[in-house]
Formats: C-alpha cells, sequence, structure tokens
C-alpha cells in the first residue's frame, strides 16, 4: 500500500464586510449650532433630497443591513435606503452624535471665539465637552459600535447612518492617524465613507466624503 502525503488545505481566506458610513442630511442648523443630541431636529427640504441621494448612489449595491443613530435626523435620511431596499432600518447607539454637553446647541461663531476651540480644532484628543464626552470616548464608542456590526454581518455590506465627527474619528482610526489629525478630514452632509474589513487584516479606507459618483463598484474586496 503506498501512501500519499496529504495536500495542505489553502489557508481561510477572510470574509470583507463592506461597511458605509453616511453621514445625515442638512438640517435647518446645519453649519449654525452645534446640535448635538438635541431630539426634535428634522431634515430640511435640501436634506430630504441628500437622503433620497444616498438612496439612488446605493442602488445596484446588494446592502445586508441597515443601521443608524437614534436622532431623527440620522433615521430620516436613511429612510429611502430602507424604502428601496425593502430592509428595516435598525437603532444603534453607538452611532449617536457625541455628547456636546454644556455646548449643545450653541452657535458655532460664538464657540469658534472661546480659547478651547483651539484644543477643540488642534489636540482634540486632550479636550473633553464640559459635562459631556471626550472626543477619545466618542471615537472608541464608535468604532466599538462598528467591529460588532461587522462581525454580525461578515462578508456582508452594513450601511451605518450617523455624524460628522463620530465619521470622521472613525475614518482616521481605519486610516491609522492619530485623533488628534481627525479635523482634517472633511464628511459632508449627505455623503458616504466606505470601508472594507476583513478579520486579522486592517481596515481598508476605499472612499472618503463622497457625494457625486454611483456606489455601485464597491465591493467587499
Amino acid at each position: 500500500m503506498v501512501m500519499t502525503a496529504a495536500t495542505p488545505s489553502a489557508p481561510a481566506t477572510p470574509q470583507n464586510t463592506l461597511l458605509l458610513l453616511v453621514r445625515h442630511g442638512e438640517t435647518p442648523t446645519t453649519g449654525m449650532v452645534l446640535p448635538g443630541r438635541t431630539p426634535g431636529l428634522h431634515l430640511s427640504e435640501r436634506g430630504q433630497a441628500q437622503a433620497e441621494r444616498v438612496a439612488d448612489r446605493l442602488a445596484g449595491l446588494a446592502v445586508d443591513v441597515i443601521y443608524s443613530s437614534p436622532l431623527e435626523r440620522a433615521r430620516e435620511t436613511a429612510e429611502p435606503t430602507a424604502a428601496r431596499t425593502g430592509l428595516a432600518v435598525n437603532q444603534d447607539a453607538g452611532l449617536l452624535e457625541c455628547d456636546f454637553g454644556d455646548w449643545t446647541g450653541a452657535a458655532l461663531a460664538e464657540l469658534a471665539g472661546l480659547p478651547e476651540w483651539q484644543t477643540v480644532q488642534r489636540t482634540p484628543s486632550a479636550f473633553r465637552f464640559p459635562n459631556g464626552e471626550s472626543f477619545a470616548e466618542m471615537q472608541a464608542r464608535i468604532v466599538g459600535a462598528l467591529e460588532v456590526l461587522c462581525a454580525a454581518h461578515a462578508g456582508g455590506v452594513v450601511v451605518c447612518f450617523s455624524h460628522a465627527d463620530p465619521i470622521k474619528a472613525a475614518v482616521a482610526h481605519a486610516l491609522g492617524t492619530q485623533l488628534d489629525h481627525f479635523q482634517r478630514i472633511v464628511i459632508n452632509p449627505g455623503s458616504v465613507s466606505a470601508i472594507s474589513y476583513a478579520e486579522g487584516l486592517s481596515p481598508a479606507v476605499l472612499t472618503v466624503n463622497s457625494t457625486l459618483e454611483p456606489l455601485s463598484g464597491l465591493r467587499a474586496s
């Protein structure tokens, strides 16, 4: 009887999960105040059009699941995509806006005159909003939430509707950029940023702040 050596099996290829981070559309206060987690803030007419545009751009992409920040402006941005795909919008508190504490609702023009504003812009890792969240806590929160969602939907396409600062922090983490540089990343209303995740590998940032082209060409590869 002739014995032959067994052919070693090829290592399993990690499943790639495509994560799309969508900033909510414009509201009547976008660019003027720091709304934070204030309830009852809805999309403006322009924001509603941006939400429809996101759904248009996702057409042809096999979306597996939709998650949203619990805040109205994020959920309203997710609704057209949910309607087109027939999927439910799952709320996840990990996608919430940063807790701006005592600064919630303040005019940006007034905040820009505070000495602390320079810390917010230049060394955000050292800043905590008065009676609110620190940027480091915000980043840890959203990165942890995204890791859980990607593990739960490994190999799929996960669309998450969130807010500018959390998305910037998540993109910075995926790029391996220190938190003090996250303010250099621009995330516009209605924009989409895409990251590919695979277990055991570093994330791959596929696009950031995309507002124009169709997204059907993106694949978790």
